[in-house]
């Protein structure tokens, strides 16, 4: 995912460069592609943790929960993850981190006080399943270059329509033109298709890591009535945003209707359905 995504960012430059008639354009690219899939790898779940404003916890604040996170941790095999806490009331968690030794396990204030212990330990166990599935890395590296295939794209629209010093169409010709248009395309098309992969790898791996925690809880009634608790609950999270919302075990965005090309987790009925039909 890093590999395309810096080719198709070094490709987005060699464009950007050749319209403008400006070969700096393409070294800086290379160098900020470059730059931020490092920055993506090492520092994508701190700078996840701080947009969601999540303050890490102690066991002496919470036994109970630690609990719970220790025994799944054991029956999966897993080096305890640091667990952070989210102040909003709406019912949501996700995990985030590298990998299973630099993993962390966000939760709302409103998770912990709006679901019962088997909903929790499914919870729980659904998010420790993305880290030992390796779906944590993922996740947080897309919300990095995703925004930057977004940031570069609307740098080159705004650029050109503000009559940015750009190569003039007579100077290639017809492959001047085609190049202006393959230009303005991709910067419009670039970041849909960036979004459209974002979700698409969000869904998929929602569905594994649901049937993964329903194994490692043996209790898979319980991620079920989880999830629809938090479905039901209309209370806004806050702290979401068009960059991490994927990362959250159900949608933070309450009351929206999204097309399903768009929607950052399958539907809710068709999570539980598949739940509720295992057999563990």
């Amino acid at each position: 995912m890093i590999s395309f995504f810096l080719i198709f960012i070094i490709g987005l430059g060699w464009v950007f460069s050749y319209q403008f008639n400006s070969p700096i354009i393409l070294v800086v690219a290379v160098i900020f592609s470059s730059l931020m899939s490092f920055t993506s790898y090492w520092y994508s779940d701190k700078i996840v943790l701080r947009m969601s404003r999540a303050k890490e916890i102690k066991k002496q604040d919470n036994p109970e929960l630690y609990r719970l996170v220790e025994n799944l941790c054991i029956t999966a095999g897993l080096p305890l993850p640091k667990i952070y806490l989210i102040e909003e009331m709406s019912p949501n968690a996700f995990a985030t981190g590298r990998n299973p030794e630099h993993a962390v396990i966000a939760v709302t204030r409103g998770l912990l006080e709006r679901l019962d212990r088997s909903e929790l330990e499914g919870v729980l166990a659904h998010e420790l399943s993305h880290i030992g599935n390796r779906d944590i890395l993922l996740q947080t590296v897309v919300v990095v270059l995703v925004g930057l295939v977004v940031l570069l794209s609307n740098w080159f629209l705004r650029w050109t329509w503000l009559g940015g010093r750009r190569r003039d169409s007579r100077e290639g010709g017809q492959f001047g033109m085609i190049m202006l248009l393959i230009g303005i395309g991709l910067a419009i098309l670039s970041p849909f298709f960036a979004v459209l992969i974002q979700l698409s790898i969000s869904r998929k791996r929602e569905f594994l890591a649901d049937a993964s925690g329903a194994l490692l809880t043996r209790y898979p009634q319980g991620l079920a009535s989880a999830l629809e608790k938090i479905s039901r609950d209309q209370t806004p999270l806050r702290v979401a945003n068009k960059a991490t919302a994927h990362m959250y075990i159900a949608n933070p965005f309450k009351g929206k209707k999204v097309s399903k090309f768009f929607r950052t987790h399958p539907l809710i009925e068709e999570r539980t359905k598949v739940l509720r039909g295992m057999e563990v």
